[in-house]
């Protein structure tokens, strides 16, 4: 499947369940770039930092990112390329999991909900 774009993303909030791969510092608000006018995360995701996602066993990954089997995922970071290698490995485990390439540089230009 392919990426999603801004406008079906946010048309299907609270129906997909959201994994942002950035670092927890990045998530939280507490730092990120400086060329994004706002700092967090898109509201309802779970952060899983890319490194981890990327190290840890199907069992563990499925518990600390709360999915059943088969759901829909729509991953993001702040450019588009960790969550494209998250996507890669939730297809993997059987996820239905598309890629958010605008990823936080676009949505912090929006008036779409954050959380930090």
């Amino acid at each position: 499947m392919s990426d999603i774009a801004l406008d079906e993303f946010a048309a299907r909030l609270g129906e997909v369940a959201i994994v942002d791969v950035r670092a927890s510092w990045e998530y939280d608000g507490t730092g990120g770039a400086p060329c994004d006018p706002r700092q967090g995360h898109i509201a309802g995701a779970v952060n899983l930092d890319v490194r981890e996602l990327l190290v840890l066993p199907a069992a563990e990954l499925r518990e600390r990112l709360g999915l059943t089997d088969g759901a829909e995922v729509i991953c993001y970071c702040h450019s588009g390329s960790r969550s494209a290698r998250a996507v890669e490995v939730l297809r993997t485990l059987g996820y239905d999991a598309r890629n958010y390439a605008g990823s936080w540089h676009e949505w912090s230009r929006t008036e779409l909900p954050i959380e930090s």
